[in-house]
């Protein structure tokens, strides 16, 4: 059975992210409700502003009205991947390649990419508008990206902290895929995090990033289908060296993302994975999250390990290898359990999914072994991001992001 008709995403809690913890230079975020539209991004009006995945399917929908109910089968799936491919175009910049590529990578990527495109009528999807002068730092501004390297630029003299955000960005979900890209970007510029784990990349997603993220250095876990992604901001990570550790017995194309860094003369190990979905793979989850604890244990003592993601995990699952080992810590409890960044799949709070049950669990997680040696790396405070809709009406992603600050013992 495809993985995909069942899948189970992971968001998170309903408190405004705290703007004064640990920032260097940031803009303060406009307090509001979950839920709640606000005025502070304002990226362009997108082309596929679709219904949700699950919403009952337009009156139009195979009655022929828009493409013909005489032609057989073949011909209309032509027809509609010939729509779908200008809008992929559209979206990575008129880059064809990548968006055939896209298309054509794998049935079940194709399928859904359709049904939830054409939820619409054909006729209501036109090419947007310029993205307007609202009042939010936009990564998907060419004189924008340009700032934002500068400030960060003149940022990296301050080297007794650090941040980083941990987001799984819901890819696989077209509705409104530039808009929501757009919004994440925003929060990217906005917090300027020195390094950045992303999860449910897509290629159109990542082509967004490696044209508008130009301060970044973008590590993708792989180039296919949907995976993840590190950004690490130049020139204050330092790239030494990456891997990409398979998850042998995965049926959902998940691996682990490896990247060593060095930052303010402190070397890092930094993980990011996403771990088996749906509660049906908890035994394959439980044996991926043994790889990762054995990973971070292999590092040496003198590194810094940080391991963040979308581990789609229950605490039970967690208890079924003893707990985490001594000498790894999970970065919410360490902060003493902070209930307003407790869960980062709330469907109470995040209306993206549009389904009935209301869940609250905390998919994302941030893990952390310190150096048992030299460089002290602590981590100081956490909130969430992506608490507010955007001007289509919906949320970034069906998760909330997580923002972590950590201090250097200098």
């Amino acid at each position: 059975m495809n993985f995909m008709a069942s899948r189970r995403p992971s968001t998170v809690n309903r408190m405004v992210p705290s703007p004064g913890h640990g920032a260097r230079t940031r803009r303060p975020v406009t307090a509001a409700r979950p839920g709640t539209a606000v005025p502070r991004f304002r990226p362009a009006r997108t082309a596929m502003e679709v219904a949700a995945p699950g919403e009952p399917r337009s009156p139009r929908e195979g009655d022929g009205e828009e493409d013909g109910g005489d032609e057989d089968e073949a011909l209309r799936l032509a027809k509609r991947r010939k729509v779908l491919c200008s809008e992929f175009v559209a979206i990575t910049g008129g880059d064809e390649a990548v968006a055939s590529g896209f298309l054509e990578g794998s049935g079940w990527r194709l399928e859904r990419a359709l049904d939830a495109y054409f939820e619409a009528p054909l006729g209501e999807h036109t090419r947007g508008e310029p993205a307007g002068s609202g009042s939010c730092i936009d990564l998907t501004s060419d004189e924008t990206a340009s700032n934002t390297s500068s400030a960060g630029s003149m940022q990296q003299d301050d080297d007794s902290s650090f941040s980083l955000i941990t987001w799984n960005i819901d890819g696989l979900d077209m509705g409104n895929l530039q808009e929501r890209a757009r919004g994440v970007c925003s929060y990217l510029a906005l917090y300027s995090p020195d390094v950045v784990f992303l999860q449910e990349v897509i290629p159109p997603y990542l082509c967004i990033l490696q044209r508008r993220a130009g301060g970044y250095t973008i590590i993708p876990g792989d180039v296919d289908g949907y995976f993840t992604a590190m950004l690490l901001k130049k020139p204050r990570v330092k790239v030494l060296k990456q891997e990409i550790i398979r998850f042998p017995t995965t049926s959902m194309m998940r691996n682990l993302l490896v990247v060593h860094v060095n930052i303010s003369g402190n070397e890092l190990c930094l993980m990011t994975s996403h771990l088996e979905s749906t509660k049906d793979h908890s035994k394959e989850r439980v044996k991926q999250l043994q790889i990762v604890l054995n990973k971070m244990q292999e590092e040496s003592e003198s590194t810094t390990v940080i391991f963040g993601g979308d581990t789609n995990l229950r605490d039970s699952e967690v208890a079924k290898l003893g707990g985490l080992p001594k000498n790894i810590t999970d970065i919410w409890e360490f902060l003493g359990k902070p209930q307003h960044c407790r869960y980062t799949w709330d469907t109470s709070s995040n209306t993206n999914l549009r389904i009935e049950s209301k869940c609250k669990l905390r998919f994302d997680r941030l893990y952390f072994r310190p150096a048992a040696e030299g460089g002290h790396i602590i981590p100081r405070n956490m909130d969430l991001i992506g608490l507010e809709k955007l001007d289509c009406g919906r949320f970034p992603s069906d998760h909330w992001g997580l923002l972590c600050h950590f201090d250097i013992i200098l």
